[in-house]
């Protein structure tokens, strides 16, 4: 282990001798900063309304000048709303006596009401079967044990319904019932994605009557509202062979597959969604992230979708992408989920931001979200290590790359730093030699907005980049530009370490929770301040310490 060390601080101290040059040109557009970090997901949908979650909500819907969607499990599961690890409940659809549908709103309803009062909007899962439904009915409720086998997780609600017609009048009349309620043009304005992950055990089905239950739910969704959109599948990573051959096969059917509900050829599909994950582990005693694999899944899904010319157009949504694969593992359990907590989050998830506009600009993929599956936990102790924005309603640290993202401009401009690693390199091996010291830039009228990083895969001690970040392209008129410097480290925008300082509390009393409460939002490093222009240009030196992000403002 004291050999990889040296070796890794060996590397790092050549980067820190020589300064790491990140160039930025304001006149060199790239295309739309698209808002695709806007997306976020959750197993357990009754949190939505708990004191916390509608605090997270909140937050979530203010981060962004646009809306922010927001997706979650269990949305048509029965039960009475009591939430769970992994569980949650509506009771949209029983059945009376005599086996005639009764559909109930109340929850559901209670859900985007949160959803919509905080200004954010419904990527609605349809999902998953109703126990009435259920071609296996028994048994239905699951219990989740973090650290257990939960063989016994996945069992009445993911199965196959026995009646698709009473399947497809339970998505009709869910649709219709939102139209009324909301109107037709805030629904048009939402997604409709059916089910999740049906390629492995949240479906207990093959993949042809999974065709047939999105046949039949998509027929439904545009039977209530023609102009609404519907998509699909929320297949598992395609760096995986079984799932890119679910993917193809799906993509495949929808071309020119029959349709079980229509008998038509084909199945409506609006948009296109599957997910990327990494896959981190612990190496000689430290964490060590699988950035290489997240990027993967990625670039394996962008040239499976545009094999199909009918199709590689679509918005593509990653309805999940993120460092591994269980939001409710916690870190106490799984040590190599020791990354959620601190800055090696926020500083991996803006890696992987850059990595998936360069993937679609590189494929010509209309990628639209990158869908963070991480959200709040109730009745859990503080920093206790699931994959959360925040903990107890104190934001963690990677809840502000989302606000850093949420403050760029309109449009991606041209950012080369000599210090990144390639992108093939990512692909290959993710960042296991030097660090990745890197830039993301975008601009709108009078502000240039640099998000910079520090990142490796291994979660080990580094010294800082110094860091010159020249600007050029600034128009002539500007003479001086103000600079604003907000910055996420150990001691800027982190509440985990402002809350180790204060002895770990799982009781703080009402002035801690203030303070960690005011150490979980964005903060600037240093004061703000003028810098001269000379013929549309300028330099900055930064110094930026190892998993640390800096989002840099320029504004005139």
């Amino acid at each position: 282990m004291r050999h990889s060390i040296l070796l890794l601080i060996t590397a790092s101290s050549a980067l820190a001798q020589n300064t790491v040059t990140i160039r930025v040109n304001a006149a060199e557009t790239l295309g739309p900063f698209k808002p695709i970090y806007g997306y976020f997901g959750y197993d357990e949908p009754n949190y939505t309304y708990t004191q916390n979650g509608r605090k997270l909500i909140g937050e979530l819907a203010g981060l962004s000048a646009v809306p922010v969607y927001i997706r979650t499990h269990f949305m048509l599961a029965t039960g009475d709303g009591t939430p769970g690890l992994k569980w949650g409940s509506t009771n949209a659809y029983t059945e009376d006596s005599s086996g005639k549908p009764v559909y109930d709103w109340t929850i559901t309803d209670r859900i985007f009401d949160t959803y919509l009062h905080a200004g954010a909007k419904p990527f609605v899962e349809i999902g998953f079967m109703p126990q009435a439904l259920s071609s296996k009915p028994e048994p239905y409720r699951p219990t989740w044990v973090p650290g257990a086998a939960n063989r016994d997780y996945s069992i009445g609600w993911s199965y196959p319904p026995k009646d698709y017609s009473k399947w497809g009048e339970l998505v009709y009349q869910w649709v219709r019932h939102s139209v009324e309620k909301y109107g037709r043009e805030q629904v048009e304005s939402w997604y409709w994605e059916v089910w999740n992950e049906p390629d492995i055990s949240y479906w207990h089905g093959t993949p042809e009557e999974f065709d047939k239950l999105y046949d039949y739910a998509a027929d439904a969704v545009k039977r209530a509202l023609p102009s609404a959109k519907v998509g699909g599948p929320a297949s598992t990573g395609p760096a995986n062979a079984r799932a890119a051959t679910f993917l193809r096969q799906f993509l495949e059917h929808c071309y020119t597959g029959g349709n079980s509900a229509t008998g038509a050829v084909g199945a409506p599909l609006d948009f296109i969604t599957y997910h990327a994950k990494g896959r981190p582990g612990v190496a000689e005693g430290h964490v060590r992230m699988g950035l290489s694999k997240n990027t993967e899944d990625v670039d394996r899904g962008f040239q499976i979708v545009g094999a199909f010319p009918k199709f590689r157009n679509l918005p593509i949504v990653l309805s999940e992408s993120d460092p591994e694969g269980c939001a409710a593992c916690s870190a106490r359990v799984y040590p190599q989920n020791a990354y959620r907590n601190g800055t090696l989050y926020p500083a991996y998830t803006a890696v992987m931001l850059k990595n998936i506009l360069e993937l679609a600009g590189r494929d010509k993929m209309n990628i639209a979200g990158m869908l963070t599956w991480a959200f709040e936990f109730e009745d859990q102790p503080y920093f206790d290590g699931f994959r959360t924005l925040a903990t107890n309603g104190v934001d963690k640290p990677v809840l502000n790359l989302f606000r850093m993202a949420g403050m760029m401009g309109a449009n991606r401009i041209k950012a080369e730093s000599n210090s990144r690693v390639p992108l093939p390199e990512m692909l290959k091996e993710g960042v296991r030699g030097n660090p990745d010291v890197d830039a993301l830039a975008a601009a709108s009228d009078r502000t240039i907005s640099v998000l910079a990083w520090n990142y490796h895969d291994d979660d080990l001690p580094g010294p800082a980049a110094n860091v010159q970040v020249e600007l050029a392209g600034i128009p002539a008129g500007a003479r001086r530009v103000l600079l604003q410097h907000y910055r996420i480290d150990e001691t800027h925008s982190n509440a985990w370490t402002a809350w180790k300082r204060m002895g770990s509390p799982q009781s703080p009393n009402a002035e801690q929770y203030a303070t960690l409460e005011a150490a979980g939002q964005l903060q600037q490093l240093g004061s703000p301040r003028w810098i001269d222009i000379r013929e549309g240009a300028a330099k900055l030196n930064i110094t930026l310490p190892r998993q640390a992000v800096s989002l840099l403002q320029i504004s005139w």
